[in-house]
């Protein structure tokens, strides 16, 4: 998530800076023929290039808005989690205590059953925000890109690529639940059934009553269901057939826009040639320097094919790059630094000790 009000031009500018050489050369080489090689024939007409240009940029704004829905929903499913995240602590604090207990627990061992319950929930934290950044086969060509790769290198760290999920989630939970949660697949679904099994221990030792074991139960199928809703957007791409069709209408565009260009600036130096002509002074330098401007103003079709096409282009890629909110891209829901605070937040509520300190993210992209 990048957190500075205006997104720096430079940076976009730097980040395609590949497919701008690369329009530059595809709207060059029609005009070579066309000028140079006098095939004047080799034009489309403006008109239906328009209505093709029109339909692309709709198209554009449809996966845009899409992509948007995908990352504004993941956004408020990590919310959710914040606000279920500290319910669940106070709940464990007030709810787990000595009101109908047989034999009285000290404070201390209250504090471990307290401590014990939260630990876990931030190991499910872990757990679920590493599965969200691990790799899907329709989101690897966008960490692969060269572009890509360059910025994540140069402007970010994705935490999640740099420490293994064995290191992270160790320090949270024993040795036997960490065996036993890496023998399955879903770790995430197996530390809340961890959960759920020590809540049923906690109230036959009387530590919890039912109504109050009801309630902490309704929040780990609360759990369960943000769980669910942030593997749907992870596990189900955008629609690939509308992905590759829109970026397949994006490049037909592009390859057609400079025939359909050159010949609309052509007709304006044609106009600027019938108006030199009623000049006064035919032989100053100026007006033969205006006369070779209008002969060649075919090339001015180059700089504005090129910036029409980079538009469509860019914001075809931004959508493609938008639309997986958990790929690990600077424009994903930042779910490290929310778990993170969460941590933060739960572990104060009980009085623990250690508690980290927050991310300091760097290039204002917070991940």
């Amino acid at each position: 998530m990048y957190t500075k009000r205006i997104f720096p031009v430079t940076g976009v500018i730097k980040w395609t800076r590949r497919h701008i050489l690369l329009f530059l050369v595809l709207s060059t080489i029609p005009v070579l023929l066309f000028d140079i090689f006098g095939l004047k024939w080799l034009h489309v007409p403006w008109l239906p290039l328009g209505v093709l240009g029109t339909a692309v940029a709709f198209i554009v704004g449809f996966k845009n808005n899409a992509s948007y829905d995908r990352l504004w929903e993941a956004r408020k499913i990590w919310g959710g989690i914040v606000n279920a995240s500290r319910s669940w602590t106070i709940m464990v604090k007030d709810f787990i205590n000595n009101d109908h207990t047989k034999e009285q627990l000290s404070d201390k061992d209250l504090y471990v059953i307290h401590r014990e319950l939260v630990h876990r929930h931030v190991a499910w934290l872990t757990a679920l925000r590493y599965q969200m950044r691990a790799d899907k086969p329709w989101e690897q060509h966008l960490k692969s890109g060269k572009s890509n790769a360059e910025f994540r290198e140069a402007f970010f760290l994705v935490c999640e690529d740099t420490i293994p999920i064995e290191d992270a989630i160790k320090g949270y939970i024993s040795e036997d639940e960490y065996n036993e949660v890496f023998a399955k697949g879903n770790r995430a679904s197996q530390l809340l059934g961890v959960q759920s099994r020590r809540l049923k221990e906690l109230m036959q030792q009387g530590a919890i009553e039912d109504f109050r074991h009801m309630e902490l139960t309704n929040m780990l199928v609360e759990f369960y269901a943000l769980q669910g809703k942030s593997e749907r957007i992870k596990n189900f791409p955008y629609p690939r057939q509308y992905a590759t069709m829109n970026y397949i209408f994006v490049w037909v565009f592009i390859i057609l826009l400079p025939f359909g260009i050159m010949r609309e600036f052509e007709s304006i130096g044609e106009h600027i040639i019938v108006d030199l002509v009623n000049h006064q002074s035919n032989t100053s330098m100026l007006h033969r320097m205006q006369e070779f401007i209008a002969a060649h103003f075919v090339w001015f079709s180059i700089p504005f094919s090129t910036l029409l096409a980079w538009v469509f282009h860019t914001m075809e890629k931004i959508g493609e790059n938008t639309e997986n909110p958990f790929e690990g891209g600077p424009n994903d829901v930042p779910i490290t630094d929310m778990s993170r605070g969460i941590e933060i937040d739960i572990r104060q509520l009980i009085d623990d000790t250690d508690i980290p300190e927050p991310y300091q993210w760097a290039n204002d992209i917070v991940m």
